[in-house]
């Protein structure tokens, strides 16, 4: 009996997981399934270009895993039974799959799918923050239908019109400064709730400030958004901040399935994992990306990032396929090395951090910092097609079972 490995969530760390596990394991001995609503990969860290009309390069999951034995099932995920190891999917899509690529997807409506390993890597979406009005008037840019909704809106502002980021993070900096660099017709607005880029170093918030002026974007810091209605934006201190367009970027909210599941989450539903991806409390399920509490350098929490999701990719497959195989589970710390920003098409700052992610005084900007970022882009890309670099190119048998293995598995061996 084949070992059965479902993978949820083709975003970067699930599609990592998918073809490094393809990589390390023999067909004969494993079937891999990666469950995903669409039918290709969406670049997340270029959401911002997207909604600022920019067209993005089509990957499709069927050429990306043509050959590799790895199985796309087009599905949305409803629910996850941890106890009976099943998956409970939607099929979304049913047309076959193009280049040699395995695709499934057998109709439409309610199916279950059972698994021995769980890769769960389902990610975040956009979080509201709870804040009256938000969800109902304000824009988000965590994924692509909430970019082309975005995208939409933007076509349709007339010269004058302000826009409003609220939310001074990476996410929002990429967004503000795509769209005043791509609209400098538009008013376009950053709301903080702290000093602008206070985690920077004292070189890097220098140039955040010189790009952001040059582009005329306007910042309101240490600024708390108490609403949000179809015109304005409401602030704690009673101020009323015109706004044709808001968008949200104060943070990423992970899937809520996870908490709905006997798996040890956190409050936030981030499954609690160890060293190896693994959960704490379910050693047959693995979490990876931004479903995952890990812990980084430091005894701190890795950030939502794909800085932090591709090496935990990476950590999970390694970690399965040794421990499906009996061989030396992976021990390589996660750490990071630098926080990259585009500022624009022309603009970028790349923050070097310490191991557990505090700003160090050297930075990169400019024109440089801008070709280094697109460089990064282009290579989780690359990563997430390619993602058995420096591993043999034979593959391992299967020797045993997990610990955790099921009871009709372990019948069968």
């Amino acid at each position: 009996m084949q070992h059965r490995i479902i993978v949820l969530g083709g975003g970067y760390t699930g599609a990592i997981a998918a073809g490094r596990l393809a990589k390390r394991l023999r067909r004969e001995d494993v079937a891999i399934t990666l469950v995903n609503a669409e039918p290709d990969f969406v670049e997340r860290v270029r959401m911002h270009q997207l909604a600022t009309g920019q067209d993005l390069r089509p990957r499709p999951f069927s050429e990306m895993f043509a050959g590799t034995g790895v199985e796309l099932r087009l599905a949305k995920v409803t629910g996850v039974d941890v106890d009976r190891k099943t998956v409970a999917v939607t099929n979304t899509v049913t047309d076959a799959g193009a280049n040699g690529a395995d695709v499934t997807a057998p109709g439409s409506g309610p199916e279950e799918l059972a698994y021995d390993t769980l890769v769960y890597a389902l990610g975040s979406g956009w979080n509201s923050q709870a804040v009256p009005g938000a969800a109902e008037h304000a824009y988000e840019i965590a994924g692509r239908p909430g970019a082309l909704r975005l995208r939409e809106r933007l076509t349709r502002l007339d010269a004058g019109q302000t826009v409003v980021v609220v939310g001074g993070g990476l996410t929002g900096l990429e967004c503000a400064t795509e769209i005043a660099e791509a609209r400098p017709d538009l008013h376009v607005s950053v709301v903080t709730g702290g000093a602008l880029g206070d985690w920077l170093s004292p070189k890097g918030r220098e140039h955040l400030r010189k790009v952001l002026g040059t582009l005329g974007i306007t910042v309101h810091e240490h600024t708390t958004v108490t609403g949000v209605e179809a015109e304005r934006v409401l602030t704690a201190d009673g101020t009323a901040v015109p706004a044709a367009v808001t968008v949200w970027t104060t943070g990423f909210a992970v899937h809520p399935i996870a908490k709905a599941t006997s798996l040890e989450v956190t409050g936030t539903g981030q499954i609690v994992v160890d060293g190896t991806m693994r959960s704490v409390s379910h050693p047959d399920v693995y979490a990876i990306g931004d479903a995952a509490m890990a812990m980084g350098p430091g005894n701190k929490p890795l950030r939502m990032s794909c800085a932090s999701g591709t090496p935990a990719a990476w950590q999970a497959a390694d970690a399965i396929a040794a421990r499906l195989t009996g061989g030396k589970l992976p021990n390589a710390p996660i750490r990071y090395f630098n926080q990259c920003i585009s500022l624009g098409r022309k603009e970028g700052l790349i923050q070097y951090v310490t191991a557990d992610d505090r700003a160090v005084r050297a930075v990169l900007t400019g024109w440089p910092a801008a070709v280094y970022k697109e460089l990064v882009c282009k290579g989780a890309a690359w990563g997430v097609a390619n993602p058995t670099l420096g591993l043999p190119t034979r593959r391992r048998r299967v020797t045993r079972q997990p610990a955790a293995a099921s009871s009709a598995v372990k019948a069968s061996a």
